[in-house]
């Protein structure tokens, strides 16, 4: 099992920036994958960043360019620095882990943070 702890969330003004830091602690060999994902009242979980262990990422499209999602190397923490926050990016976000064992998938999600973005 892993169990995922993040923190960093809170309430900014918009253009203002925040960082989210997720940890992982339990049974972390075998991360291959970090990601945040977010989730507005009345709307579905969406991705909004993902590094893995070769140090890929992938962004959605409405954050490019303005939030950075980086790892240390043993795949134990994630970031997720968000800048020029906009009213839009409010939302829980919640820390996700893809891990690997003798050929099977797992995931695991964290309890999540709330991010609020005033106008």
């Amino acid at each position: 099992q892993v169990r995922l702890v993040e923190s960093g969330g809170g309430l900014v003004q918009a253009g203002g920036s925040l960082r989210l830091s997720c940890t992982a602690s339990g049974t972390t060999r075998g991360i291959n994958a970090l990601g945040w994902y977010r989730q507005a009242p009345g709307r579905q979980r969406d991705l909004v960043a993902v590094i893995t262990s070769a140090g890929t990422t992938n962004y959605a499209d409405s954050v490019k360019g303005r939030f950075t999602i980086t790892r240390d190397n043993g795949m134990t923490t994630a970031y997720l620095l968000m800048n020029s926050l906009k009213p839009e990016d409010t939302a829980v976000y919640y820390c996700h882990a893809d891990r690997r064992s003798f050929g099977k998938s797992y995931e695991y999600w964290g309890q999540g943070t709330q991010v609020t973005v005033s106008s």
